[in-house]
């Protein structure tokens, strides 16, 4: 009698563990998503990744959505120095490399949407800006992200495509701080995304122009390896391609990938 016991003592404790695994990790009994779940994204995801987010919680009840926005070199950055994060969602392949590359992703990336640069300027355009050669007039102060960010990367890409010398009065470390320098009046344009000028519509118009079809980003989005939320991690990578979440990066202004 005695081994019995011991055997249903032991089965129970080994069930018990299972069952405490599964909420650790994510996951509740019946399968469903709980836990925090922390994100870093591209700071040009910032108004998208946000609904989102709330949208992901709302479909997953008791799972609750961290976001961590910032340039995407500095966010592959943070998690290749430990940064404890479940997704990375990068506005350029080249800074989710440096993450696959260190061995810190949870599988292969997937491209979930794509962005295009305009040219931000204050509503009403006192500069008359219809171009990049504009941005290279006397008197127009231009800021531009830093080269290692995607936005940086990108607007060079873009003057090189358009034969522009082009010297920025600043170099902004993600998207969001070069769109301040043109709501603040600090500068007379920027080259940003079409969807951060879009959100910003109030204080700021997108100038189009051509050469920003040379320079078109593809959005990468990855679980990582050493995610404290492994099964909310796959979950919000598979929420974020799917219907309702593509729906929200439409209405942004990004395209399908």
């Amino acid at each position: 009698m005695r081994t019995v016991v011991a055997v249903l003592v032991a089965a129970l404790t080994v069930t018990g563990c299972g069952a405490g695994g599964d909420r650790a990790s994510g996951g509740a009994a019946d399968g469903r998503v709980t836990g925090a779940v922390t994100v870093f994204a591209a700071a040009s995801l910032t108004e998208s990744f946000t609904r989102i987010g709330k949208d992901f919680e709302a479909a997953n009840p008791g799972s609750a959505v961290t976001l961590n926005f910032a340039g995407s070199s500095a966010l592959a950055n943070q998690i290749n120095q430990g940064a404890p994060a479940d997704v990375f969602a990068s506005a350029a392949p080249a800074n989710m490399t440096t993450v696959t590359e260190a061995g810190n992703a949870d599988g292969a990336p997937s491209i979930f949407a794509r962005n295009q640069l305009v040219i931000a300027v204050p509503q009403g355009n006192p500069r008359q800006v219809t171009g990049l050669a504009d941005l290279t007039r006397p008197g127009v102060k231009v800021a531009l992200c830093a080269n290692q960010v995607p936005c940086g990367a990108a607007a060079r890409t873009a003057l090189d495509a358009a034969g522009v010398a082009l010297t920025p009065v600043t170099l902004e470390q993600d998207v969001r701080g070069a769109l301040a320098k043109v709501k603040l009046g600090e500068v007379d344009a920027a080259l940003v995304y079409r969807t951060d000028a879009r959100a910003a519509h109030a204080d700021v118009t997108g100038v189009e122009f051509p050469e920003s079809a040379r320079a078109v980003n593809d959005y990468p989005i990855l679980a990582l390896k050493d995610a404290p939320n492994p099964t909310g991690a796959r979950a919000f990578v598979a929420y974020v391609r799917s219907a309702p979440a593509q729906a929200v990066l439409a209405e942004a202004g990004f395209q399908a990938p």
